[in-house]
Order: C-alpha cells, then structure tokens, then sequence
C-alpha cells in the first residue's frame, strides 16, 4: 500500500508498457508517423490511450465526442474501442494534422466511425445542440486550446447522457497548476479544475495519467 501516487520513471515505465500495452500495428505506426513532427508532445501516451479505450468499452459507448484530434491517435484509439456502428465526432481546425492519421484509420478499417469536422469545435457542438443531439453522447474527450476547455466541458456535459464520461487532458500541465500561473492557458486550467471539484453535477476523479486526466461523469 502506498498513501501516493507511485513515481515512474524510466525504468518502470518501460516495464509498464511491456507488461500492459496492446496496440493495433495502425496505432503504433501512427505513432511512429507522429514522432517526428514538431509537436509531436500533443499526442496522449499509448498507455493513456489504452485506459481511454478500457473507459469507453466499460461504458458500453457507441457515440463518442473528441475535442482536439492533432494526428489522430487518440481518435484511432477511441474508434477500435466503439462497437462496428459505433461513431465518433471529431472536431479539429487543422487538415494538415489530422491528414496524418487519416491513412492509418483507414489501415485499421474504423474511418467509417470517425465523422470528422473541419472547423471551429464550438461551431460543431452548437450545432449538434441545435440539431437535438442533447443527451445522445456516451464519452467525451477534450484535448485542445487550454483557454477554450470551460466552454467546451459546458457543450459535452449538454451532449452526454446520464451517466456519460467526459474525460479532459493536461489538467495538470507538467505541475504548473499547483503555482501561481503565469500565462492564460495555466489560468484556464486552474480555474477549470477549481470549476470541476466544486462541480455537483458530475463525479470526479482527477489523475496524474499522462499530463494529468480528469474524468467527469454526468450524473
């Protein structure tokens, strides 16, 4: 037993993803694919990915929200995990970014899942709203600008159902959160994660998995 966290480093990181790792070969070339780019520390991990995947098949999902796809790993991971008539709505600004991952969803075969939406993420939720797609989404994940994650959690938390998991990225921006902040993106993310704990319409669970994840689950 331990009263925290356990600290990984090398080492056991290495073992981690000996001993727990199972990628499709169209997630690890991705992957591959992406190591060079020059923001190429956007991508989540492959073990964050592979809990990500775990959460979406323990909550039964078929419709799923991804706010923030870059290459598209983390939709490559959340696709093979929904059922053959599942679907994923993915939201990005960038064809160039995501022009990288396309080949590799159709490689394993699940680019008929992934719907993805080339523009503004609000313009597409809100549209989704007022289209009545309220209460029709099982899992959300947010991974995009910092400054925009309050209004995009408020448009998820609509679009899922009860009992839904909204799950958010880099609440704990390398340990910047827990000092006083000095740029917008820290200050949104604090503010978020103050939003968050004092937030009674979702249970919560804040985790240091990659650069931190927080689950919401809409009650």
């Amino acid at each position: 037993m331990s009263r925290r966290t356990l600290q990984i480093d090398d080492v056991l990181h290495d073992y981690l993803i000996a001993h727990s790792l199972r990628e499709h070969p169209a997630q690890t070339a991705l992957r591959e694919a992406t190591a060079s780019h020059p923001h190429a520390g956007m991508q989540i991990s492959p073990d964050q990915g592979q809990f990500m995947a775990l959460l979406v098949k323990l909550l039964g999902a078929r419709r799923a929200i991804e706010i923030g796809v870059f290459t598209g790993y983390s939709a490559l991971t959340v696709a093979l995990a929904l059922p053959e008539d599942g679907r994923l709505l993915a939201c990005d600004i960038s064809d160039e970014y995501t022009r990288v991952g396309r080949p590799f969803w159709q490689q394993a075969r699940v680019a008929h899942k992934i719907d993805l939406h080339l523009a503004p993420a609000l313009q597409t939720l809100d549209a989704q709203l007022a289209g009545g797609a309220a209460g029709q989404y099982d899992f959300a994940f947010i991974d995009a600008d910092k400054t925009g994650y309050d209004a995009y959690y408020e448009r998820c938390l609509l679009l899922l159902r009860t009992g839904g998991l909204i799950a958010i990225d880099n609440t704990l921006w390398s340990g910047s959160v827990a000092r006083p902040a000095r740029d917008a993106d820290t200050a949104a993310l604090q503010k978020l994660n103050a939003k968050l704990h004092a937030d009674a319409r979702v249970d919560l669970s804040l985790l240091p998995v990659g650069d931190g994840l927080t689950l919401a689950r809409k009650r």
